[in-house]
């Protein structure tokens, strides 16, 4: 593949510890589904730390930072507030540079200012994060 064709590469960001497995694996699996083989998945849920978040949280920290660096692309389900969330959407678009593509369900009053100023672009649904990845990427 030449550097022009290259695939892009999106890290799936969003809730993990302050939400269910099924809230976490659900949006991710449907995104890995319609993004798969045309970009490059960085899911933080292929590595299992639940239960063990106490004595791992260095480690959880620092794969996800390998993950935002390498990745191109944040796509981010902004569908609570997660301090983690925020986090890796404020490294990755203020220390890294990286186009933050967010979906959520708030309306634009209801969002944090923070999430607004550091997400490139917020949609209403996956599938508006993803046609517009097709679209642009």
């Amino acid at each position: 593949m030449s550097m022009q064709t290259q695939a892009k590469t999106i890290y799936l960001c969003g809730p993990i510890m302050d939400a269910s497995t099924d809230e976490s694996k659900t949006w991710r699996q449907r995104a890995k589904e319609r993004l798969a083989g045309r970009f490059i998945l960085l899911d933080p849920m292929r590595r299992d730390f639940r239960d063990r978040e106490i004595d791992s949280a260095n480690e959880i920290v620092e794969f996800d930072l390998q993950d935002i660096r390498n990745a191109d692309i944040l796509l981010v389900n902004y569908n609570k507030p997660s301090i983690g969330t925020s986090m890796e959407v404020f490294y990755a678009a203020h220390s890294q540079g990286k186009f933050v593509i967010a979906f959520s369900p708030y309306t634009y009053q209801d969002m944090s200012p923070w999430m607004v100023k550091y997400c490139t672009k917020i949609l209403s649904d996956l599938e508006a994060a993803i046609q517009y990845i097709d679209r642009h990427f």
